[in-house]
């Protein structure tokens, strides 16, 4: 056995046979080690031995049987941002928090521990879950929360995964600062489908509020009106020097002339979507929510809460006589207010050794801004997004189904629900709070996990297999508003034999204004077919969808005033949520819940809970 604090190796061997299987291990590279503050190191590597017979001999052969195990500590922790300091919930007492680094085809234990009185539950964003659905995090979907000072090992394996994802609490607004990367390297000797860069940077997107986000959305679901807006947009937990007291609180990514650096890109904010430039400078985008992409070069980024976006920033040959501003912004369409405010980091190009530059010379260059799309550039938008493409290559194809089982049509969109007796409320009229819905059901939240409960056959009182299809009552989804903007509610999930194809198109209303909802899937990818504006024509539209190299994603934005269609295979049994990322819009009632049935192989069935689910 060997502990230097960042590793530990067990079996059942002892003396010279661990030594062989520690420079195997030296040999092949198996880990790169990262050890600096905010990554979270492996903490545990098992091994499995087999002792087979060679002839007059006996020798040791090593199968690799890795499970690499993780420790999250959920904590309070006193935090300054804005000159305001506040105690907020934190992993490991870091905001953001730690960076966790993993490789295709790892298997995961991830140890979460509740140091607060908060229920929390950990969301492992975009990865697969391939029929480990009790580890996939969203409260009362897959699992009941982890009450104050219980233990839940979240126990996956990342199969067939590369690239930029991330974690994020999964219940009310805790996600506001229980946040992370998780970035899965490529197996083993295999290289990007680009140039290696020279270094690579993760990058996230946030929100600070002084106030407390779950005493902002707590007031705002009693009153029914919209929740106060955060009081800065945040690059690595940092509001940067464009806020008031913030100019020691800014990021700075440090650059060499003449490198290319990756720089992975996840859009953690709550409510927003950004636009994101650095001054005088282009980035080539080549993968998107963990799946690569055709490069294209560009100015400027949007990206979605819930999305991931990899770019390559080629620096400059010559050092420059400047640093540049990286800045983002939202992209904002709906009615309602957002934080309009701007977010900003500094890309620095390190001093040149035996130059006449020095430390003060730096200070006093100028500093230049880059130019952003107007807050409603939807025209932009579109541009973009419709510039993503899968590889579609031999070694990375897009799978896309090209025959469907079965089509489904959700509205997705803002609604009113009515106040309570004797109740003046703040939404559209004092008589009404805002809501939201998909095909005008608005998502209760059950008080038993949607997954145990069809697990166990215990569905009575908890769900109903009676989700629609279609919206009951067409409309003109686009047009002007029909005079009842009431929503429905409920608890319904759609359920899906196994190996379905499917094909979903989300159309966006107008019933009280467009605007765009980044929904995200959880268990599956899902490729982007086809997108417009207006109301869907399923006569029409499908003649122009991409069936050959279309993006493959696990969020994507409905347009403002427009649809898009999704198509994917439901060959993962379990309960799979799907929901806006735009967490006011979700917490407003934005979700809803797919079952896909066990297929008949025992490949093909959902894995038993563990013993250490935790129970409502």
């Amino acid at each position: 056995m060997k502990n230097n604090n960042v590793n530990v190796w067990t079996g059942t061997l002892k003396g010279t046979e661990i030594e062989t299987c520690l420079l195997w291990e030296q040999e092949h590279s198996l880990r790169e080690l990262h050890v600096t503050n905010d990554v979270l190191n492996l903490n545990t590597r098992h091994y499995h031995f087999e002792v087979l017979p060679d002839n007059s001999h006996y020798h040791f052969e090593l199968h690799i049987d890795l499970f690499f195990v993780f420790l999250l500590s959920i904590r309070h922790q006193n935090v300054t941002r804005l000159c305001h300091t506040k105690s907020m919930v934190t992993v490991n007492g870091q905001f953001p928090g730690p960076r966790i680094v993993a490789r295709e085809g790892d298997r995961l234990l991830i140890k979460v521990t509740n140091h607060v009185s908060d229920n929390i539950t950990i969301h492992w964003h975009g990865i697969r879950q391939l029929r480990s659905g009790w580890a996939d995090g969203p409260a009362y979907v897959t699992q009941c929360p982890i009450q104050s000072g219980q233990t839940y090992v979240y126990n996956y394996t990342i199969s067939g995964q590369r690239g930029t994802l991330f974690w994020h609490a999964h219940i009310s607004w805790l996600r506001a600062s229980l946040y992370g990367p998780l970035i899965i390297l490529p197996k083993l000797n295999a290289r990007y489908p680009f140039p290696k860069p020279h270094k690579e940077v993760p990058i996230l997107f946030g929100e600070w509020w002084n106030a407390d986000p779950e005493a902002v959305i707590t007031q705002a679901l009693q009153t029914g009106g919209g929740p106060n807006v955060s009081d800065a947009y945040t690059i690595n937990g940092l509001p940067g020097p464009l806020y008031n007291c913030s100019q020691k609180d800014t990021f700075k990514l440090k650059v060499k002339p003449g490198k290319t650096y990756l720089l992975r890109f996840i859009n953690a904010a709550l409510n927003d979507e950004l636009f994101f430039s650095v001054a005088n400078h282009t980035v080539t985008v080549v993968e998107a929510d963990a799946v690569y992409v055709k490069p294209f070069t560009t100015n400027t980024l949007l990206i979605a809460p819930g999305q991931t976006t990899n770019v390559l920033l080629k620096t400059k040959s010559h050092y420059p006589n400047a640093t540049f501003l990286m800045t983002a912004r939202p992209y904002a369409t709906g009615l309602g207010t957002f934080d309009n405010s701007t977010v900003a980091a500094i890309l620095e190009y390190k001093t040149p050794l035996n130059t006449h530059h020095s430390s003060p010379s730096i200070k006093n260059l100028p500093l230049l801004k880059p130019l952003l799309p107007a807050l409603n550039d939807t025209s932009f938008a579109t541009k973009f997004t419709n510039k993503l493409r899968s590889l579609a290559s031999s070694q990375f194809p897009a799978n896309v189904p090209q025959k469907v089982d079965k089509q489904f049509f959700f509205t997705v969109g803002l609604g009113t629900t009515p106040c309570q007796k004797n109740q003046t409320c703040q939404g559209p009229t004092n008589a009404t709070k805002f809501s939201a819905s998909v095909n005008n059901v608005s998502y209760i939240q059950p008080t038993t996990a949607l997954l145990q409960a069809h697990f166990f056959g215990q569905s009575n009182g908890v769900y109903t297999p009676d989700f629609p299809t279609k919206p009951l009552l067409p409309f003109n989804y686009t047009g002007t508003p029909p005079n009842n903007t009431m929503v429905s509610n409920g608890t319904k999930v759609l359920v899906l034999p196994f190996n379905t194809s499917v094909e979903l198109v989300m159309q966006d209303t107008s019933i009280l204004g467009a605007e765009s909802h980044p929904l995200h899937l959880h268990g599956f990818n899902f490729f982007v077919v086809g997108q417009g504006f207006g109301n869907f024509d399923p006569n029409k539209d499908p003649k122009s969808f991409n069936l050959v190299d279309p993006v493959e994603r696990n969020t994507v934005g409905v347009p403002s005033g427009g649809w898009v269609a999704i198509r994917f295979l439901a060959d993962n049994p379990g309960v799979w949520f799907m929901h806006c990322h735009l967490e006011v819009h979700t917490s407003w009632g934005l979700k809803m819940a797919w079952l896909v049935l066990d297929g008949k192989l025992p490949n093909q069935k959902l894995l038993p809970p563990p013993a250490d689910l935790p129970k409502c």
